[in-house]
């Protein structure tokens, strides 16, 4: 697969719903890499946003603080870990839930509450690697935020996916190019 997939259900393997079952909103977009990196490792990759979605999180917490909706401490108390314990967080978010194969995050406020899973399935030589987010609207003020940020919220997802597999390409590119070297020496 050389493409993000979009799913739009939680991965099979995933317990992200587990005590979260009356959620408003799933997406869960995929790509397949041949990687043997942790399930930590995964996800700080792909927590690591771009600078224009660093921009749009900035006028998005400018635009909603008007409407005396948390900023948020987006970009604030980062952890960037090997290893990522239940309670700790995870670049941005709050790991509430972790095994070999999964981190799951969350985040809570007043307009509404998400939580994030970061899947590896190994196949043989290969990873899917799935990203789904669960989102629950508090009342109408959590519906309305969530309709307007929703098209920024795929474009970001589907942006982290593609970088994780450009990065996962150059990494294997480099890797032939180490051990063709060895072999010639």
């Amino acid at each position: 697969m050389k493409k993000v997939v979009r799913t739009n259900k939680i991965p099979q393997l995933s317990v992200i719903a587990k005590d979260f079952d009356d959620f408003n909103y799933c997406d869960s977009f995929s790509v397949t890499l041949q990687t043997h990196g942790t399930i930590d490792n995964i996800t700080t990759k792909i927590f690591q946003t771009p600078k224009w979605a660093d921009a749009l999180m900035g006028v998005r917490n400018a635009f909603f603080s008007l409407f005396g909706l948390d900023k948020g401490g987006y970009k604030k108390n980062i952890n960037v870990a090997d290893y990522y314990p239940t309670g700790s967080r995870a670049v941005y978010f709050t790991v509430i839930n972790r095994s070999e194969k999964e981190i799951i995050t969350t985040e809570h406020d007043k307009h509404l509450d998400f939580r994030i899973s970061v899947l590896k399935n190994q196949q043989g030589k290969d990873t899917n690697v799935h990203l789904t987010t669960l989102v629950k609207y508090h009342g109408f003020l959590g519906r309305f935020y969530f309709s307007l940020i929703r098209p920024f919220h795929r474009a970001i997802i589907v942006s982290l996916l593609k970088r994780l597999m450009k990065d996962n390409k150059l990494v294997a590119q480099q890797s032939k190019k180490w051990k063709s070297s060895i072999i010639k020496k």
